[in-house]
């Protein structure tokens, strides 16, 4: 009786998947199309469970670092299912391997591999998509006979299995055995077994009329690991100019091979719906803090940043969900990318994932630390790898801050508050030996020797005690409010004095003795002479004559590489006016067409004539490289001081990496180098669009919205809909006028305060819903209230 049902449900499913194809659910969805040249480069495919990386080209060469060679193919964290799969086609009794596509098409939520010229006269297209929230993948073939005589084809799939723990699985008592594969004759499908382990994958499709239990002769794959091979073979037959279509499903599971066939079986049934899903998913993401701007490029790649976060959401049951770094070689959690990545997370609407990922954080901080000190980097299977760096813990209290003016949630400061004041205070009183308010160690600024008092470190740290004055004053901690002020009054002017190298017009990358300076300078020219940077090493051997002549204790700031976090000051908006313009001016100098370098003694005059692939090298390195986080911190940096026309400067820089390698995403490393998909991309286009150019600042706590909106001088009109402030949501339209501005805010809530504020004098006359008004003036600002669903304003 069981083999007549599944045998119906079987017929039921084919028929299904004839009635309706994948492909016809994503024909009213935007593909970009990839290069030709970058079709031997990563794409990836993902759900928040399950994930597939191989090339553009329909390939799964080993690639990626973290686990050598492993950190392509499918994903089922905190296991690998498989390195991946190839396919041949069998005409006239020779078989062509489809290893070489012409074209990739990426879709927010699918892709899709296109082989005009692998076979003769028959197009193939492969699509594949991972539901939300299912250990498995779906790939629907699609071969069309392009000629008017039939034709009959073999159709081999094989699946290339390698069951293995994740990066340092060793740790979590997780070791890889070989793998076992068997033919399921009932279900005809394969499945396989880890030796060792209840970790299990299957996969299988339509009747096959063979199967073997090798890989291909007709492909050549040789994956690295102690993994395993089998094929299914399909015997077609196409009339002239005939379609026919063949769907594969994949699925795994790292506890039981009833829960991997329980997720095949499902996927066998349901994947049509899953798509549609998971395209009404993707839907709501892109109507969040929509935006709509003269600049059609930028407004592309914010849409597509938004999806790009997405692919990274990794959700481990047994430990929790959040959003991992980067792809394919850090989709695991890390504490600092999301204390970036979030606050573009909020600010576009994902309230959702903001919670979830803070709450694995602190959860997995507290089992790690359990004294307020945030963790750097965890392994999806809990392992953690680093247990914080300096910055990340004061950068989690402004997180929190930043997170509750989104949202108002009392209990959600209520609750994160005891590890607010614990990391603090392991902050202050285990990291400042000197007790000069600086703490020592590691920031962003991971460089062998420099874990002095570094420039990201003391910012970050005044900041967090400025923003953790403003959560004990929400909290009426009133003791705790005075003592947080106070120390970041006083952090805030030490930064602006001990810092600042006035001769450089910039803020020191660290505070050291003139001998530990003299050793960095040492490597510093070192580097310099290796890259080829001939300004760089006049300016670093001027220096180590300088400091040479102090005596060998005297502590003092350096500037010395040029560092991307000397801007960190000007982001958190705590530099001194004219330090800032002086300091944004000369990191305008550290740039290429793609953004800002991470070091700026990297950069030479050639720099500005870039404009293609970074070179990297053949050991992963970010020496040389520009990135889009600190393109995006300058950006930040800029508007903070009046200056958005600087702003989108950066921001259409890093723009321009936007599908340069994988279409529809932006790399870590720009154009083309590191990884794929990048988290804190978010951070660096939501915050300077939504917060700063639209100036969406929001008090949900007080039901309250204040808009302080600065557009770049070359934008006539800009909108942005369906912003997500507590249990409200507004729209806001932007207007040029010859004098000045016109703004439409629409709101849900019509008893939220709006307070409209702009820097005083910037403008004469304020009009109101049609009534001219008085702005009240306070130390920096001036400022009108309004309230009501429609809200019409005009600054001249």
């Amino acid at each position: 009786m069981k083999t007549i049902l599944f045998s119906f449900l079987l017929a039921l499913a084919i028929f299904s998947v004839e009635a309706q194809q994948l492909a016809d659910i994503l024909r009213d969805v935007e593909g970009l199309p990839g290069r030709e040249e970058y079709l031997a480069s990563p794409f990836v495919t993902a759900g928040d469970r399950l994930y597939m990386v191989g090339y553009q080209d329909g390939t799964f060469p080993d690639l990626g670092w973290h686990v050598e060679g492993e950190m392509g193919g499918i994903w089922n964290h905190p296991i690998k299912l498989m390195d991946g799969f190839t396919v041949a086609v069998g005409l006239e009794d020779e078989f062509f391997c489809l290893d070489r596509a012409d074209m990739f098409i990426n879709y927010p939520f699918a892709n899709k591999h296109v082989y005009k010229t692998t076979v003769p006269e028959i197009e193939i297209e492969r699509i594949q998509f991972v539901p939300e929230g299912m250990q498995g993948a779906v790939i629907e073939f699609t071969l069309s006979n392009l000629s008017e005589n039939p034709k009959q084809l073999s159709f081999e799939f094989t699946g290339h299995v390698d069951l293995r723990p994740v990066w340092l699985g060793e740790k979590a008592g997780m070791f890889d055995h070989p793998d076992l594969l068997r033919f399921d004759d009932e279900r005809k499908l394969w499945t396989a077994q880890d030796e060792g382990n209840e970790w299990h994958v299957v996969f299988g499709g339509e009747n096959p009329a063979q199967m073997h239990l090798r890989a291909s002769p007709h492909c050549n794959y040789e994956p690295k690991g102690q993994g395993a091979a089998a094929s299914l073979i399909y015997d077609l037959t196409l009339d002239g100019m005939e379609t026919k279509t063949l769907t594969i499903s994949i699925a795994g599971s790292y506890a039981s091979l009833e829960e991997a066939l329980g997720t095949y079986d499902d996927l066998l049934y349901n994947s049509q719906t899953y798509l549609e899903e998971k395209k009404q998913h993707y839907e709501q993401i892109a109507l969040k803090s929509r935006i709509t701007i003269p600049d059609k490029d930028l407004e592309k790649a914010f849409e597509w940043v938004k999806y790009n976060t997405e692919w990274l959401v990794r959700d481990v049951p047994e430990i929790g969900m959040g959003l991992g770094a980067g792809m394919p070689d850090y989709p695991w959690w890390f504490g600092v990318d999301n204390e970036y990545t979030l606050q573009g997370a909020i600010a576009t609407g994902r309230k959702d994932l903001t919670y979830s990922t803070i709450d694995l954080l602190h959860k997995l901080s507290e089992e790690e630390n359990g004294n307020g000190r945030i963790v750097h980097e965890v392994s999806t299977n809990g392992v953690v790898f680093n247990p914080g760096n300096i910055n990340e813990t004061p950068q989690f209290v402004s997180l929190i801050w930043e997170v509750y003016k989104w949202t108002g949630d009392r209990d959600f400061l209520e609750k994160y508050y005891p590890t607010i004041q614990n990391g603090l205070t392991w902050l202050m009183e285990e990291n400042d030996e000197d007790g000069n308010l600086f703490p020592d160690g590691y920031g962003m600024m991971e460089i062998h020797g420099l874990e002095s008092e570094m420039i990201d470190v003391a910012t970050y740290t005044q900041a967090a005690f400025a923003d953790a004055a403003k959560i004990a004053e929400e909290l009426q901690d009133e003791r705790q409010t005075i003592y947080y002020q106070g120390l970041a009054d006083r952090i805030r002017e030490k930064i602006n004095e001990d810092f600042w190298v006035e001769e450089a017009n910039s803020y020191a990358d660290f505070i050291g003795t003139a001998s530990e300076a003299l050793h960095l300078i040492e490597a510093a020219i070192i580097r310099a002479d290796t890259l080829d940077k001939p300004w760089a090493v006049e300016e670093l051997k001027a220096m180590k004559s300088k400091i040479s002549a102090l005596p060998p204790d005297q502590k003092q700031g350096f500037v010395v590489f040029h560092n991307w976090v000397v801007n960190t000051p000007m982001e958190m908006g705590i530099a001194d006016r004219e330090k800032a313009i002086k300091a944004l001016d000369k990191g305008a100098r550290f740039v290429n067409p793609f953004g800002v370098f991470v070091t700026g003694i990297d950069r030479d005059d050639s720099s500005d004539l870039e404009d293609g692939a970074f070179a990297g090298s053949t050991v992963f390195s970010y020496t040389g490289a520009v990135m889009t986080l600190p393109t995006g911190v300058q950006a930040i940096a800029e508007n903070n001081y009046g200056r958005p026309d600087q702003a989108l400067d950066y921001l259409q820089r890093m723009t321009r990496s936007f599908g340069f390698a994988l279409p529809g995403s932006i790399y870590e490393v720009s154009p083309d180098y590191g990884m794929m998909a990048q988290a804190w991309n978010l951070y660096s286009y939501a915050v300077p669009i939504v917060t700063q150019f639209f100036g969406i600042k929001p008090q949900a706590g007080q039901k309250k919205l204040i808009i302080s909106t600065q557009m770049p001088s070359e934008w006539e009109e800009a909108t942005i809909e369906n912003v997500e402030i507590g249990n409200n949501a507004i729209s806001l339209k932007f207007t040029r006028t010859t004098e000045g501005m016109e703004l439409e805010l629409l709101q849900q809530k019509e008893d939220w305060e709006i307070e409209f504020s702009f820097p005083e004098g910037q403008y004469e006359t304020w009009t109101i819903n049609g009534e001219e008004v008085t702005p009240e003036k306070t130390e920096k600002s001036e400022n009108v209230n309004a309230r009501g669903k429609r809200i019409t304003a005009s600054f001249h």
